[in-house]
């Protein structure tokens, strides 16, 4: 079985910013279950419960920021027990470069939430936090999604 995953965070430090949602795709080449892991539910069990049954793990940039955020939050280190691909190093090698969304857009590959980045996802964080404004959390766990499953179409577009 194999997941893709995708994390949302305050900001680019893993030393002064803290992981909001996980989300991870789960299941194989007919069927993806989406679970995201919301606040305080962003914890090392129902992390590995969520991987469970998983061999390979597919990111895009994960190597040098989701999964060192993950070890540094939650202490667990993925690549000791699952294989890895980052796909953005894939992108690289066929001369894509850039952020997951402008890999999407030179691919044609579809985003419902096109308008929103990274900046916009700490935003829709605090408004939630701050206001409890359920539709910035709503917003934000759709854009999230849209990240973990676009994930498996970009590995598709790529690997084949």
């Amino acid at each position: 079985m194999e997941a893709y995953l995708d994390i949302e965070t305050t900001g680019l430090s893993a030393c002064y910013h803290q992981i909001t949602v996980v989300g991870i795709a789960v299941g194989d080449a007919r069927r993806q279950d989406v679970v995201q892991l919301v606040g305080r539910d962003v914890t090392r069990r129902n992390l590995l419960r969520a991987l469970e049954g998983v061999r390979t793990l597919y990111t895009y940039n994960g190597s040098r920021f989701d999964l060192p955020f993950l070890t540094s939050w939650l202490g667990i280190d993925l690549l000791s027990f699952l294989s890895h691909r980052d796909l953005m190093l894939d992108c690289w090698s066929q001369n894509l470069y850039g952020g997951l969304k402008k890999v999407e857009q030179r691919l044609g590959i579809a985003r419902r939430l096109a308008d929103i980045n990274g900046y916009d996802a700490v935003r829709l964080w605090m408004r939630y936090v701050d206001y409890r404004d359920q539709d910035a959390l709503l917003t934000l766990l759709e854009y999230n999604k849209e990240d973990v499953l676009n994930l498996k179409v970009l590995k598709e577009r790529l690997l084949g």
